[in-house]
């Protein structure tokens, strides 16, 4: 089950790269081609999801790519889509009780999804919990407020405060929980 699902991933991630709509090829100096190869320059492990974000803060087209290595880690690695660079990379954590998001988690994931909720009210259709590379400990929740549209919204667990927002416009895959 598992090869198939990874076929049936790879095989889309192949059409999207070969026929991806206006906007997502930038002449050979981006696009999903040189984000998963950036990608699997700092990771390796099999692509599990893709999706295409816009990032509202940043205002930056954003591929971000999850990675399962080898030892069953997941990993998000976010792309600059225009150059084709990784700009950040997160570790999920299984949930709030791990252990490395439990010493930074200060703020419980009710009080952070009723603040990501004052920012775009909606339905919190997902939870993901996340170390980012500097150790610090985030949710984010996918907020679904009319269908196709999916607010992504990162809240810092040890402060309360909304680090980073985007747009989910499409995904590719699914993870091990959805």
């Amino acid at each position: 089950m598992k090869h198939s699902a990874l076929v049936t991933i790879c095989t889309a991630l192949s059409l999207v790269s070969t026929a991806a709509p206006a906007g997502h090829r930038h002449g050979g100096h981006g696009g999903l081609h040189a984000c998963l190869e950036a990608a699997s320059a700092i990771k390796e492990g099999y692509y599990a999801k893709l999706e295409y974000l816009t990032l509202t803060e940043r205002g930056v087209r954003t591929y971000e790519i999850e990675i399962h290595d080898r030892d069953g880690v997941e990993w998000e690695l976010m792309c600059d889509i225009g150059t084709g660079t990784i700009y950040e990379i997160e570790r999920e954590a299984a949930s709030a009780s791990d252990p490395l998001f439990k010493k930074r988690m200060k703020v419980d994931e009710a009080t952070a999804g009723r603040t990501a909720l004052e920012l775009y009210p909606g339905k919190i259709v997902h939870t993901e919990y996340e170390i980012e590379a500097d150790g610090a400990a985030t949710y984010e929740f996918d907020i679904a407020d009319r269908p196709g549209t999916t607010y992504k919204v990162e809240v810092d667990a040890t402060t309360g405060e909304i680090v980073e927002v985007s747009i989910e416009r499409w995904d590719i895959g699914r993870e091990a929980h959805e």
